[in-house]
């Protein structure tokens, strides 16, 4: 992070400083609630949780190197004690951003975040030092720890933003207020938490309602193609900028294929100019997230070209999300299990089918999470799509859930071995250990709670007759 002094962070976060013997000893490191990820110079954050508390581990993290801990209580080596150490994270958080002056985009949606997150700091890394949220760290502590990881050289800041409910957007964007903000569109994740998509798209727009107005520099890009989060132009005095590939967007794609390896391509149309993209990623899916990474640089001064350029040379930052590995044998896996919900689950079989063409092609499916009184139906839908799409098998894995997924492979047609219930991870690894054959492609997919990245590396690490090519 930016260096400040412990006096000065304890008068940001309203501490009393304990056991600190120089208070013009500077942070000069990064700010970390893992005592493992401690650098010398840097504040280690001590939150209580359910198996752990971080003031345990005071005395290990400033030997170090830590320059103090933040906190609840003193803990006998240099520390900053509050009340409340989940709002003094948040107030040291905006203290920087107000700071540094760098550009704060924001992002939020029902699915493609993460993706679309990559894409875009990949992108504008090309025009100006970036930071972004890591993985999917992107609530009231990840968002907070990632603004404290830019420097002084740091121009963009790109953050994720997630939301359980109605207020969680607006707190983040307190914490570190964004003058862009952008939407990708309003699904059913969660829609067991919310109470429908209805709900869910007021929470999403509370993002663009946070903007600066039109004339102070402030943006919100939306989806055109998604009629809920085009609703939310009326929401916010940020001037608005249409991606999709609607014909009304701003930013748009046209004639959108893909490769014969499942890879989108398109031409790429900026209101000043345009020129062709070929991705790395795999899925048609991608093209809606690269729309709107191209949509946030071309606003900060970008040319079609220079995105273009950039989106085909973008590759996958984060763990799990459509991870395409290639074993010496032949055998193709996707492993795409960090998270699922219906719309991820529906992009995630597509782009299996694109990729396996003359190939037999594997679903295995788990749980997906939090959809409420909709699990069932969705659940069915999918399995259902699987039958339609062609999938030359669905392995459905884990209890009730599974069993929906099988059932609607069973309702849409699919008879004898097409599709199969098995208990686990494990019954699902022996189940493809001794079926699978050179050549098959095979798509692992499930809410993160199920665990089936483990079937991935297993399956993976079957085939590690020698190094394994990953694309």
């Amino acid at each position: 992070m930016i260096a400040l002094s412990l006096a000065e962070i304890a008068t940001v976060v309203g501490g009393q400083m304990h056991d600190i013997p120089d208070p013009s000893v500077q942070v000069t490191a990064p700010v970390v609630r893992d005592s493992r990820e401690v650098e010398p110079g840097g504040l280690f954050v001590a939150f209580v949780g359910e198996r752990a508390d971080g003031h345990d581990f005071a005395p290990a993290v400033v030997e170090a190197g830590a320059a103090a801990v933040l906190g609840s209580r003193p803990v006998g080596v240099p520390a900053i004690v509050v009340d409340d150490v989940q709002a003094a994270l948040g107030a040291l958080a905006r203290h920087v951003v107000r700071r540094l002056g760098a550009t704060v985009v924001a992002l939020t949606g029902s699915a493609g975040k993460t993706s679309t997150k990559d894409l875009i700091a990949q992108v504008l890394q090309h025009k100006a030092p970036t930071v972004w949220t890591p993985g999917s760290l992107n609530n009231e502590i990840g968002l907070p720890l990632t603004a404290l990881s830019a420097t002084e050289e740091t121009r963009f800041l790109v953050l994720e933003m997630g939301a359980r409910g109605i207020g969680h957007i607006r707190y983040l964007t307190g914490l570190t207020p964004p003058r862009i903000g952008l939407v990708l569109n309003v699904g059913t994740a969660h829609i067991g938490e919310f109470g429908g998509r209805e709900q869910i798209a007021l929470a999403k727009g509370e993002l663009v309602e946070s903007l600066p107005s039109k004339d102070e520099g402030g943006i919100a890009v939306l989806n055109a193609d998604d009629p809920l989060v085009r609703a939310m132009a009326s929401r916010t005095a940020a001037k608005v900028v249409l991606f999709g590939e609607s014909d009304e967007a701003d930013v748009r794609a046209e004639n959108v294929r893909l490769t014969d390896s499942g890879q989108p391509a398109f031409s790429l149309h900026t209101p000043s100019g345009c020129s062709d993209v070929t991705m790395r990623l795999y899925g048609e899916h991608h093209v809606s997230n690269a729309l709107a990474a191209a949509a946030v640089a071309h606003e900060l001064g970008m040319s079609a070209e220079e995105i273009a350029t950039a989106l085909s040379e973008a590759g996958t930052l984060s763990r799990w999300r459509m991870e395409v590995t290639e074993r010496p044998d032949g055998v193709t896996v996707v492993n795409d299990a960090y998270n699922a919900n219906p719309e991820s689950m529906r992009a995630a079989l597509r782009a299996l089918v694109a990729m396996g063409k003359g190939r037999r092609t594997w679903a295995v499916l788990g749980k997906m999470a939090e959809l409420g009184d909709e699990a069932l139906a969705e659940h069915d839908a999918v399995g259902r799509l699987a039958v339609r799409l062609n999938v030359s098998k669905l392995v459905a894995v884990g209890g009730r859930e599974a069993s929906w997924l099988q059932l609607g492979a069973y309702n849409e047609g699919s008879w004898g071995e097409e599709s199969v219930h098995v208990s686990d991870a494990q019954a699902a690894i022996d189940l493809l250990r001794s079926e699978l054959r050179p050549g098959d492609v095979v798509l692992v997919k499930a809410s993160r709670s199920v665990g089936l990245e483990s079937v991935a590396q297993a399956l993976l690490e079957t085939g590690a007759e020698g190094e394994v090519a990953a694309r």
